[in-house]
Formats: structure tokens, sequence, C-alpha cells
């Protein structure tokens, strides 16, 4: 069901059309966010603090539903997932001020800490393997209208406070922890990541900002999209292979963008 319009086509794989255009929404709203995140991750060298950040905000979705039941509504839950990222980025603004030589493995720290506590939270759990998986891998196939919608809203409004304080660098972490909790009950720990660091990796070379941005993001659509498409016919998760198209996705576009500015150059 898409708008009130029923889409009886479905892949080879088994996946309705309509919901691989959910799961397309859902990687646009990531993209979008991602790709200009990911370059100021880049610029400041700290790459593993979306990682720590990810992992920080599932350790927060797991606690909630620990303690209140797995029936908790999920608008609780992913406010508890955001305060404890944002608890989590203002440590690292934290650190960044107090100790910078020492950043890096202060966030490697975090990351590891939060990755065991859910491994020890789920250990008892029956379907805890199942539900690691998830926080990992992510569901992006099988995104529902609901979660898009929500994540549309919250999105937008992040958008804007970026542009908005775009100029005040004290804001990176918040938002940074924002951007992170929306994406990780999207897709997961894994294709955070790679959103973050792989199209920014690929575009690296170029020194006109403004055509770095677009081939980043030309690198990330293209990736999502291949990878999307690739997994609903070969029914292999999307998280994992959508990783896979993204890397190659940047050796290709970012071959490219190497070879005009050489020619630019010359």
């Amino acid at each position: 069901m898409f708008n009130g319009l029923s889409i009886d086509f479905v892949l080879p794989g088994g996946v309705p059309i309509d919901l691989l255009i959910f799961a397309a929404c859902a990687s646009l709203l990531v993209i979008a966010t991602h790709v200009p995140l990911g370059m100021q991750v880049l610029d400041r060298g700290i790459i593993f603090i979306d990682l720590a950040i990810a992992q920080v905000a599932g350790l927060g979705a797991y606690l909630a539903v620990a303690a209140l039941g797995e029936q908790i509504d999920p608008v609780k839950t992913q406010v508890c997932a955001m305060a404890l990222a944002l608890f989590a980025a203002w440590l690292f603004s934290l650190t960044e001020k107090l100790w910078p030589r020492y950043q890096e493995a202060l966030i490697g720290v975090v990351f590891v800490l939060s990755a065991t506590a859910v491994l020890l939270l789920l250990s008892s759990h029956p379907h805890g393997g199942n539900q690691l998986n998830e926080l990992l891998s992510g569901q992006l196939l099988w995104v529902g209208q609901e979660k898009l919608m929500y994540s549309a809203l919250a999105t937008i409004i992040l958008l804007f406070l970026m542009y908005l304080l775009r100029h005040h660098q004290k804001a990176f972490y918040a938002l940074f922890a924002v951007a992170i909790t929306i994406s990780v009950q999207l897709v997961g720990v894994y294709l955070v990541f790679a959103t973050l660091i792989v199209p920014s990796l690929g575009a690296a070379a170029c020194q006109d900002d403004r055509y770095k941005k677009w081939l980043a993001f030309t690198i990330a659509i293209s990736g999502y999209l291949i990878g999307l498409v690739l997994s609903a016919w070969l029914d292999l998760p999307s998280g994992p292979l959508i990783v896979w198209t993204l890397v190659m996705s940047a050796l290709i576009f970012g071959g490219v963008g190497r070879r005009c500015i050489k020619k630019r150059a010359q």
C-alpha cells in the first residue's frame, strides 16, 4: 500500500515494490544528513565517532526496552536512545577540549563499552541474536510507512538546524548525535558508519568544495539505490550489501573525479 493505492508488483526476492520505494525514501533521508556530517568528521579526524554514538544510541533503545518492557511506545524508545546519544556527544565535545590528543582512543573505549553492554543485555533474551543483527545490519527493506514519516519529519527539522547552526562549531556534536539516532533505527550501525565515511572519502581528492559535495552525494545515492535493488533481487540483507555497493560506487565515481581533476590541472 502506497498513499492509499495498492501496488501488486513483487520483486523476485519477494519484496513488494512499495516497500522498495519506502526503503529508497528512507535512504535519501539518511544520505541528506550523513554526507555533510561525514565531511566534517573527516576534517576533524574523529573517524570512529559515528560508530560510537550509533552504538550508544542502540544501547539507549535497549535500556528503555529492558526497563519498560517490549511493549514500550516507540517514541519513548527513541527519546531514550537520543538522550543517551546526546550525553555521549557532550562527553566527546568535552574530551575535544580537555584531551584532544587522546580523543580518538576515548571514542573507541566508549564504543566498546556500549557494544559489550548491548551483548550483556541481550545475553538472556530468547531473540537476542536477531535483535543484535537488526541493530548492526538494520532492516532497511522493511521500513514501514509510520517510521518513514516520523524519520522524514525529524530529518527536515534536523536539516533546518544544520543550516541555521552551520557556523557554530559547538553545535556539531549535538546535531551529529541526533542524526545518528534517527538513522541507526533505519539502516543499522554498519551502514551509518559507511554512509558517513565512504562517500566523503571517495570525494576527498576534490579541491572544489561544491564539486566535492556533489560527488559525495552521487556516490551515496548510487551506492544505496544499486544496493537496494540487488538486495531485493538476490534476497540478501540490505545493510551489508549496501556497504559493499557504496565502496564500489566510491571507487568508480571517485576514480572518475580524480581523472577530471588531473585533466583540469593539465
